[in-house]
């Protein structure tokens, strides 16, 4: 079900913090005090069901998607981001103490954009607010949105499977000691040494 949001604006605490830890502002406050929250969850209204529990509102999903693009993020690696940064809260509209969402949820939004034939809207709807507060020329834009979901789905695809990597050395490691010492690469101890959603993935295809 879709939790329609009414009130778009930023709550007074969160400005106040930020605006005091970030002073000459960042990418992601310009992006909010220039651009606004960008969409409206009306435009998702047909991707959701009118029953059932209310969810995250699907502005702050597809403003979500795109930041995670630009960061090259894993979806763990976002919902962390929504909990833990300032100026993201500052950008999706949300109270300090806001706890986020579980990451599963951005995997499900990706999927309801793709089967509802809407996953244009994500820069098309960018491209739009940008060119009203002119701030860009008028010469058509051509964009693909898929590009973007695809990018994120490969990230999510690299973390399962890393993630499955270091889980099946640490259990070498109980169970088969020495066949690990004598087969193990040096780069597996930094490389698989800890949670993957710990570090960034790599963006260039021969480092993937």
């Amino acid at each position: 079900m879709l939790k329609k949001t009414s009130d778009y604006t930023i709550p007074a605490e969160t400005v106040r913090i930020v605006r005091k830890a970030f002073p000459k502002g960042n990418l992601y406050i310009r992006l909010r005090d220039e651009l606004g929250s960008i969409f409206q969850d009306e435009q998702f209204s047909e991707l959701y069901s009118s029953t059932g529990q209310p969810g995250w509102p699907a502005w702050r999903l597809a403003l979500v998607t795109i930041m995670q693009f630009m960061e090259n993020l894993t979806d763990r690696q976002t919902a962390e981001a929504i909990r833990a940064r300032l100026d993201w809260k500052y950008a999706l509209g949300l109270k300090l103490d806001d706890p986020g969402i579980d990451h599963s949820v951005l995997n499900e939004f990706r999927e309801r954009l793709l089967e509802g034939g809407k996953e244009w809207i994500l820069l098309e709807r960018l491209l739009e607010v940008a060119r009203e507060r002119k701030l860009l020329g008028t010469k058509t834009q051509r964009t693909d949105s898929t590009y973007i979901l695809a990018r994120i789905r490969q990230m999510k695809r690299l973390e399962v499977v890393g993630e499955a990597m270091r889980r099946v050395l640490d259990d070498l490691a109980m169970v088969a000691p020495e066949w690990l010492r004598a087969h193990q690469k040096a780069e597996w101890i930094p490389r698989y040494g800890r949670p993957i959603d710990l570090y960034r993935l790599p963006r260039a295809r021969p480092s993937r």
